[in-house]
């Protein structure tokens, strides 16, 4: 049984689990949450979809590390590599003939920013859930670099996203919110990077606890010695957890730690 001194890092998604939906803000009580946290010397690592180069609405927040990308790019906050899971340029080729082929909006995403090849209705409404401007558009082609990319997006409905990726083995594709899916190198997520940081810092992932609202953080969920889904999360995610908190906005973070003796 993990009691509350055997907690040795706790790991947060960041949009609908730090971040509101409706307020993009941190709320005051994940702040002082995390806060605690830190002054107990328990690691905090943040697990997203974003790069580590965009996360300027929690840079107040005291975190050692970030699981980016969806696993695919684990730093330190300082920038350290801690691990990195590109996608094959030859793969990245095929998925633009298919985008084109299939005529949805796509995105190429790292450190840079985000990039897509055109901005369709699924695209202006992943720029207001995000509270961020839309995204460029570019030659993608000139956007991707081998070796160093690792994280794509495609803005279709599950149908065509499974059409896509069942004619690229090497990739898979993932979901926090029904506009766009993340797509990764296969076999690689949030929770391969849980346990690729634990490693890193010597730590056993069964002493973890993961915070998370999406589809995308299931694996994170599963492997973290208590896997805790948002009050906001939807049933699949909930089903998938431990324990089932408040919404972001309802202090779900704070209410969890507090229930659970770890702060």
């Amino acid at each position: 049984m993990i009691i509350k001194q055997d907690i040795q890092a706790a790991f947060f998604d960041v949009d609908g689990t730090l971040l509101s939906f409706e307020k993009h803000i941190v709320p005051n009580s994940t702040q002082d949450s995390l806060a605690e946290l830190h002054r107990k010397g328990i690691k905090i690592i943040i697990a997203t979809g974003r790069s580590a180069m965009n996360l300027n609405e929690i840079s107040m927040l005291p975190y050692d590390g970030i699981i980016g990308l969806n696993g695919t790019s684990c730093v330190l906050r300082d920038g350290t590599t801690v691990s990195h899971h590109a996608i094959p340029h030859e793969v990245f080729i095929r998925f633009i003939e298919l985008a084109k082929r299939y005529d949805v909006a796509v995105s190429v995403e790292g450190n840079a920013g985000v990039f897509v090849n055109q901005v369709t209705a699924r695209v202006e409404e992943m720029s207001r859930m995000i509270a961020q401007p839309l995204p460029p558009i570019r030659d993608l082609t000139q956007i991707f670099i081998p070796g160093e990319t690792s994280q794509l997006c495609l803005f279709a409905d599950n149908q065509t996203e499974i059409e896509i990726i069942s004619q690229l083995p090497l990739l898979s594709s993932s979901r926090w919110c029904d506009v766009f899916a993340d797509i990764n190198v296969a076999g690689v997520d949030k929770g391969t990077g849980l346990y690729e940081m634990a490693n890193f810092y010597g730590l056993n992932p069964s002493f973890t606890v993961a915070f998370g609202d999406g589809g995308n953080d299931i694996p994170m969920l599963r492997r973290a010695g208590i896997g805790i889904a948002m009050g906001n999360a939807c049933d699949n995610v909930k089903d998938h957890a431990d324990f089932i908190t408040g919404t972001v906005d309802d202090d779900g973070i704070k209410y969890a730690l507090q229930y659970l003796g770890i702060i």
